[in-house]
């Protein structure tokens, strides 16, 4: 099991100055979190980690998440091979939002075959609001890296 341990939060003057990481979770127990390519700044995907997924994440250096959706840890990569080796991790002011500096390993993060989950543009202005594909390619074929469900 890992050693890490998390600062107490102090008050918030003391939080903005502090040198001391102290991760504010959510009611859920969870964080936001936003895994970026180091190499070209993509954002990647957005997901969510729990006290134990953060502390996972910097003990084996990869990233591991939250699944909100099946309610479990979430080792990016186990099951397709596509891990995110993670170089830095960063906090806002207020410690409630992460972002991860990652390289991407295999074809992508997203679960569709692309390399970044964020692979559309809301075009602005449109009525109806309207999204643009800034993405189409896909890198890996999700059924047979995933398998058919």
């Amino acid at each position: 099991m890992n050693t890490f341990e998390f600062s107490s939060r102090p008050d918030k003057k003391e939080l903005d100055e502090s040198l001391l990481f102290s991760p504010k979770f959510d009611a859920d127990g969870l964080i936001t979190a936003v895994a970026i390519d180091s190499e070209t700044n993509e954002p990647l995907m957005l997901a969510y980690m729990n006290e134990e997924s953060l502390k996972l994440t910097l003990e084996k250096g990869e990233a591991v998440y939250f699944s909100r959706s099946r309610q479990e840890i979430w080792h990016k990569g186990a099951t397709s091979g596509h891990t995110q080796i993670v170089h830095e991790i960063r906090t806002d002011c207020d410690q409630d939002a992460l972002i991860l500096i990652v390289t991407q390993q295999g074809a992508g993060a997203c679960h569709t075959g692309r390399r970044s989950c964020f692979y559309r543009s809301i075009k602005l202005p449109s009525q109806p609001v309207a999204l643009t594909l800034n993405q189409d390619e896909k890198t890996f074929d999700p059924d047979t890296v995933y398998g058919k469900k």
